[in-house]
């Protein structure tokens, strides 16, 4: 479970760690258009909220007529009626809260349920440079930590924080009722509550803070040491890494320690000043009764008030905190909803099409004989796979200019490649083909049209892209090669397999195609995985296919296995490829060799040598590829 970013210092924050909201009002406007859903269930909530309330308080003022009419005058007829109807009143309290408390918890899974489906429809919409500037752990987050409040706060403190106040403003206005005097003294000793809670809580919310963020820092070096077991090994720094664990557990078991004491403080004072309480109400009620007539019933129901007014404070201390925390979780959710999503004004799609006998392309339901753009006014144009780039100018940063003008074209079937020094703007290029970012300046044509008229779906359909970091998923392996086309058969799977050369260690694996794989393919090999990555490329049958350092993963034995399998896979394919190993684009039809944005060099790998320049000193050594 991810956690909470880190936090210290009081500053504002509850106990859970986060900052009060910002714009609570507006935030609890947008939550109540989630709960307004169940608001049939809301509204019997509130009835029995009330029936509840009205039923403690109600069974405690029959001890006055308990007391007055059946106790003293001894009539034990009426004392097992007003008995009878005490039992009577509280077995219906306790309905009532069973009821209450069951039903929030049906609104409260409904509800998460509808946050967590809207949150993750909305991240899926959400352009690739959002991800960039925000954690994995941060995002994470909302789906745990914050919903997770929101959940826990509807699930009992949402009710309970409404029943103790409805039940706190009934008993206060009974006691003013049965005895102002009385109250009196009530009120000092409710005073003297809130400000302990005041006070105590206070420092409780600053310590909680201060142990939201030491478990954060033990959780993360636990998890950065247990990744980095081999190196610990190899350097030995098993010593080390105890010490610092040590540091950071022993500050981790010191903010705890302050924050339950703290915690734990409140209960125990608000009881020893409700007793305080209830000792000086005894005392001053049995003067009144001696000297002032206040009756014995009255006074026996006021005592009962008092037991019960201070349950209520306490409750409704608790919950505040609880409260805060929930609001500003769904704050942080509804930031990410309100956040532009990836916008797409490109009208050009791409269609099946058959050819027709006299060789016209017609659009097809079903499967046809290949794919072609479908532009606004209906006209169909073969896909190809011919890309192009003009005087191209992109930067992730205003003011920070990664790319610079650059030119570029592949024809179908052609394949380019890029070799340079990391940050060179390499990666950069192939991110602009697919529209994860959007250009600056210039344009980039896809068989002759620019990128930004076709849909962004239609686009990376089009598109087969090989990533240097493989990623799996939990499922089976005709699963994860099935990814890169949803509706393919069996036979193309393995078909994809063969040209990947997966095939054979696919078929020696326990279950074959039928294998599980489970935690990025935790159970496979580095080459294994980057194998599977190359077959899911190759079921998707693109006509441009972008290899991200995809052999860099792989030994020199398993790279010699897929060069024909790849060679069949970039048949009469549009190919770009960034290279890690020289040796890799030898046969590339053109070489762009970029530095700083720039290509400073291009042509074929004959040309390049001969030329002497920076490709020359890549491919010599005498300059670093990294």
């Amino acid at each position: 479970m991810a956690n909470p970013r880190p936090v210290g210092g009081p500053g504002g924050r509850n106990r859970h760690g986060y900052q009060k909201p910002k714009n609570m009002g507006k935030t609890i406007r947008q939550l109540m258009v989630y709960l307004g859903r169940s608001k049939w269930l809301l509204l019997v909530v509130a009835v029995c909220l009330v029936l509840y309330s009205v039923c403690t308080i109600g069974g405690s003022y029959l001890l006055k007529p308990l007391v007055n009419e059946a106790i003293i005058p001894g009539d034990y007829g009426k004392l097992a009626r007003i008995l009878a109807l005490m039992g009577v009143i509280y077995v219906a309290a306790a309905g009532f809260s069973f009821s209450y408390s069951r039903i929030m918890v049906h609104i409260s899974q409904k509800t998460s349920y509808a946050l967590r489906r809207d949150l993750f429809a909305k991240m899926q919409t959400l352009p690739l440079r959002y991800f960039d500037t925000h954690t994995h752990g941060e995002l994470m987050s909302r789906y745990t930590n914050d919903i997770e409040t929101i959940t826990e706060i509807m699930n009992n403190g949402l009710a309970s924080l409404i029943s103790g106040s409805l039940t706190f403003v009934g008993v206060i206005a009974m006691m003013i009722i049965t005895s102002p005097f009385l109250f009196l003294v009530t009120i000092f000793c409710l005073g003297l509550m809130l400000a302990v809670v005041m006070t105590v809580g206070k420092r409780s919310r600053y310590f909680f803070a201060e142990q939201q963020r030491d478990i954060g820092a033990v959780n993360g070096y636990i998890e950065e040491m247990i990744e980095g077991q081999k190196v610990i090994k190899v350097f030995n720094h098993e010593e080390k890494a105890r010490q610092g664990f040590a540091r950071r557990n022993e500050a981790y078991r010191h903010s705890a320690t302050a924050a339950q004491a703290f915690a734990g403080a409140i209960m125990p004072a608000m009881g020893n000043i409700s007793h305080i309480n209830y000792a000086l109400t005894c005392c001053t009620g049995a003067l009144l009764s001696i000297y002032m007539g206040l009756d014995l019933g009255s006074l026996v129901m006021y005592l009962q008030y008092v037991r019960q007014v201070s349950q209520p404070v306490g409750m409704i201390s608790q919950q505040i905190n609880n409260v805060l925390a929930a609001i500003a979780g769904a704050e942080r959710i509804f930031e990410v909803m309100e956040v532009t999503p990836e916008t797409d004004e490109g009208r050009t799609t791409l269609v099946n099409v058959r050819r027709t006998p006299d060789g016209a392309l017609e659009e097809t339901a079903g499967r046809g004989d290949g794919w072609a753009w479908k532009r606004p006014d209906g006209s169909l144009a073969p896909l190809a796979g011919d890309v192009r780039f003009r005087d191209v100018v992109f930067s992730y940063v205003p003011g920070k200019t990664i790319l610079h003008g650059i030119s570029l074209y592949a024809k179908p079937g052609q394949k380019i490649a890029f070799v340079g020094s990391t940050g060179a703007g390499k990666t950069t290029i192939t991110n602009l083909i697919n529209r994860f970012y959007e250009i600056e300046s210039g344009l980039i044509t896809y068989d002759g049209i620019d990128v930004r008229e076709i849909s962004k779906d239609s686009l990376r359909r089009s598109l087969g892209i090989v990533l240097q970091d493989t990623r799996l998923f939990t499922g089976t392996i005709a699963d994860n090669i099935r990814y890169g086309k949803l509706d393919a058969t069996g036979e193309e799977i393995r078909a994809a397999a063969r040209l990947a050369n997966a095939d054979t260690f696919i078929r020696h694996l326990p279950k074959g195609y039928d294998t599980w794989i489970t935690d990025d393919g935790g159970n496979l090999s580095q080459g294994e995985r980057q194998l599977l990555a190359i077959a899911r490329a190759a079921v998707a049958d693109p006509p441009v296919l972008i290899l991200d350092e995809a052999t860099s993963s792989i030994d020199t034995r398993t790279e010699k296995l897929i060069e024909k399998g790849m060679d069949s896979l970039m048949q009469g394919r549009t190919v770009f490829v960034i290279a890690h190993r020289l040796s890799t684009v030898r046969n590339a039809k053109a070489i762009m060799v970029l530095e700083q944005g720039e290509i400073i060099e291009r042509g074929d790998h004959n040309d390049l040598i001969a030329q002497g320049g920076k490709y020359y000193q890549l491919y010599t050594g005498q300059a670093e590829l990294s």
